[in-house]
């Protein structure tokens, strides 16, 4: 397959539009299909939760946090793992409202679950999202110091977000969280070739706003900063050509970096079901993540 830059606006377009690729439903009616399979699957969250909703952690109107956690435990003393969840929509739509859908297979094995809101774009730009979600984990491990271990999981740009995460220098935040696993499914690790893409419209980024908020260039800062992580680069069987070659490239650029990371190219899922069915406690990638946090 032709590499990223020889192919003109038209493919590369197509590459970085995941609703093309999937099989199971049109381009318009998988994004509906989408949002309404995550926010279901909040809904049900909700059911068997114990929420606390809108929990600032930051100034910024979009700077909320929604906290997931067993209905036995007492929000003050919150001692198990813990998962926080950084949604997609490529930096530009969803928002914390459909992201509690992973409680609802995880919250009753006994992890908390935190969706976090961030300023999508125009309002945020890359940097400002990436600056939010660091914040984010910074603020719930103030609340929350004796949890059992931190795990992420990001899909699609939520992903990137999650990557750049693991690369933080938490030296100037005060905490330095002790990130155990994270799930990066379906991601953007290089932002390069979505400069010149509908993708970049609303965030407006530059190359070189692209450069520093790329994973796969600041792989030496993630090796510093999250060694001991155990990080899962999953893929959809169907997703396009270049987002699977992204994962892949980037889980190589982890494992020639001596990291603890395992592949995972996940069977007849595509750039959307690939995380919606971690609603299901029998979910393969459900089942691989209760596995690293020591739950099954």
């Amino acid at each position: 397959m032709a590499q990223w830059r020889d192919m003109n606006k038209d493919e590369l377009e197509k590459q970085y539009s995941p609703s093309q690729w999937s099989h199971r439903m049109s381009a318009d009616d998988v994004i509906r299909a989408h949002v309404a399979s995550l926010r279901e699957g909040t809904q049900t969250a909700r059911g068997v939760a114990r929420t606390l909703l809108d929990v600032p952690y930051g100034e910024g109107e979009g700077e909320k946090l929604d906290i997931y956690m067993p209905r036995s435990n007492s929000s003050s003393s919150l001692d198990l793992p813990l998962l926080i969840y950084l949604h997609g929509g490529y930096w530009q739509f969803l928002s914390k409202e459909e992201s509690g859908f992973m409680a609802a297979s995880l919250v009753p094995k006994g992890v908390a679950v935190v969706a976090v809101g961030y300023d999508i774009a125009p309002k945020g730009n890359m940097d400002l999202m990436v600056c939010q979600v660091r914040r984010s984990v910074v603020s719930v491990l103030q609340q929350y110091p004796r949890v059992s271990g931190v795990y992420l999981c990001g899909h699609s740009a939520g992903a990137h977000l999650a990557a750049m995460v693991l690369c933080t220098d938490w030296s100037q935040y005060g905490v330095t969280p002790q990130i155990r696993g994270a799930f990066l499914v379906s991601g953007i690790y290089d932002l390069l070739p979505i400069l010149s893409t509908y993708v970049n419209e609303p965030l407006k980024m530059t190359e070189e706003v692209a450069l520093r908020n790329s994973p796969g260039q600041l792989v030496p800062q993630l090796k510093k900063a999250s060694s001991a992580c155990h990080i899962v680069v999953a893929v959809a069987q169907n997703d396009s050509p270049e987002f699977r070659k992204q994962s892949e490239d980037y889980f190589k650029a982890l494992k020639s970096s001596g990291l603890m990371v395992t592949f995972e190219d996940v069977p007849n899922t595509d750039h959307f079901n690939i995380i919606e069915q971690f609603v299901d406690e029998d979910y393969y990638l459900t089942q691989l993540l209760l596995k690293i946090i020591g739950k099954i």
